[in-house]
């Protein structure tokens, strides 16, 4: 097979590195790519034009593309090259929306009496900040439109939840992403990351996993595209895991197709683990990133013929999915200043000492090739990712493998599963 892998971060760097291993797959091709990516399949330097990308793959022979980001999804890629008459992993358009619009999410969940947080949507800022000093709690103020991982903003005051609608619908930070807001209750737990496999009916969960949102130690900071994740994620114990897919995986995709939007794919359902049990925070129509990074070095199986099951609809016939036992860590590797504004072009050195060390992963995020030098090129720059026979081994290897790398402002979390750590 020749396959296609659309997109340019830890989570494509991660998907091309899981798939280079099926023995289905004769040549990869990526774009845009980065330069962890360009050691494993041929960057095609074609821009973001769908109907230019679909000729391309015509042309080329391409048996399967998979899109990894969000946007493309939420603006109809999947679609297009359906026209063009060939296999794309992901979910159509009118799919995506599940991402693409939080409210259109949560009125789905509403609809399917799915366990969330209570809401409100505005496209007024007058009157949100009105219903903001009606319900007098903690809220959480999100643009409803895809927002690079950064458009959800605590309000745990009057104060910070008014200043977060005006810098989603006055300011327009998020811009059309922040034509309207919802404003949703605090939960307080302890999240978790649940992924599947679905095929519009049947559905293959994964192992679990859990990410690190924030910015800075302890959970302080800004809000990230993710500083790091885990895998498995102790608060997921299988009696929670059975009552996710009964009440929250199985109701929306079946919610989804009763709707006339049949969901292949992924389904990334965001986690609050609350004391009265598990609320849907959101939905992705993706792998999660980092999340992939610790999920697909635990997957056993050949992935490629799982994603095609998908898009045939013969999810079903592959219920003997294997995973490593072996636990996994990823830590994220920031330019200096993210997710605020950050330079870019510094030179990275020890990549090759952190690859030698045993079970230990590099996936590139923001890379580029820059003569016989690899430089920094986005935010999230690497994932250091270590697979281990516990969590804690795990951790402290990918730590090790940090300390092997280099470039001038690098930051990074030191508190990475730490919640899982305190569990044991």
């Amino acid at each position: 097979m020749n396959i296609l892998v659309i997109g340019q971060g830890g989570r494509e760097h991660t998907l091309v590195w899981k798939i280079a291993q099926s023995p289905l797959v004769n040549k990869i091709y990526c774009t845009p790519g980065n330069a962890g990516i360009a050691q494993i399949a041929e960057l095609i330097p074609i821009g973001d034009n769908f109907a230019e990308l679909a000729d391309w793959a015509e042309s080329s022979n391409i048996d399967l593309t998979i899109v990894g980001p969000e946007n493309p999804l939420a603006a109809g890629i999947v679609d297009v090259f359906r026209e063009h008459g060939l296999s794309a992993f992901g979910p159509d358009k009118q799919a995506a929306r599940l991402e693409g619009s939080k409210d259109f999410a949560k009125q789905l969940m509403v609809d399917n009496e799915i366990p969330t947080a209570a809401y409100q949507t505005f496209d007024d800022p007058d009157q949100a900040i009105d219903y903001i000093k009606t319900i007098n709690t903690s809220v959480f103020v999100k643009a409803d439109g895809l927002a690079a991982g950064k458009g959800v903003i605590p309000g745990r005051t009057i104060e910070e939840a008014t200043q977060a609608v005006k810098t989603i619908l006055v300011d327009r930070t998020f811009g059309e992403a922040g034509d309207s807001v919802v404003i949703e209750e605090e939960l307080i737990g302890e999240e978790a990351s649940f992924t599947v496999l679905t095929d519009g009916s049947h559905c293959i969960p994964f192992v679990s996993s859990q990410d690190h949102k924030m910015s800075h130690d302890g959970d302080t900071g800004k809000n990230t595209g993710g500083m790091g994740a885990y895998s498995p994620a102790p608060v997921m114990t299988q009696e929670l895991h059975d009552y996710v897919m009964e009440s929250v995986v199985y109701p929306t995709v079946k919610g989804m197709d009763k709707i006339g939007c049949l969901f292949k794919g992924v389904l990334y359902v965001g986690l609050m683990i609350t004391d009265a049990g598990p609320k849907v925070l959101e939905f992705n129509c993706r792998f999660g990133d980092p999340e992939t990074q610790v999920l697909l070095p635990r997957l056993k199986s050949d992935l490629v013929p799982l994603m095609m099951a998908c898009i045939d609809g013969t999810l079903d016939q592959h219920t003997d999915i294997a995973w490593h036992t072996d636990a996994a860590a990823c830590i994220v590797m920031a330019s200096g200043g993210y997710p605020n504004p950050y330079q870019t072009g510094k030179s990275i050195t020890g990549l090759e000492d952190a690859w030698s060390i045993d079970g230990l992963n590099v996936f590139h995020a923001g890379t580029e090739q820059d003569g016989d030098n690899i430089v920094t090129a986005g935010g999230r720059v690497l994932g250091v990712t270590a697979l281990a026979d516990d969590l804690k081994t795990a951790i402290e290897k990918a730590y090790q493998g940090i300390a092997t790398i280099h470039f001038d402002e690098a930051h990074w979390r030191k508190d990475i599963g730490y919640r899982a750590l305190s569990r044991s």
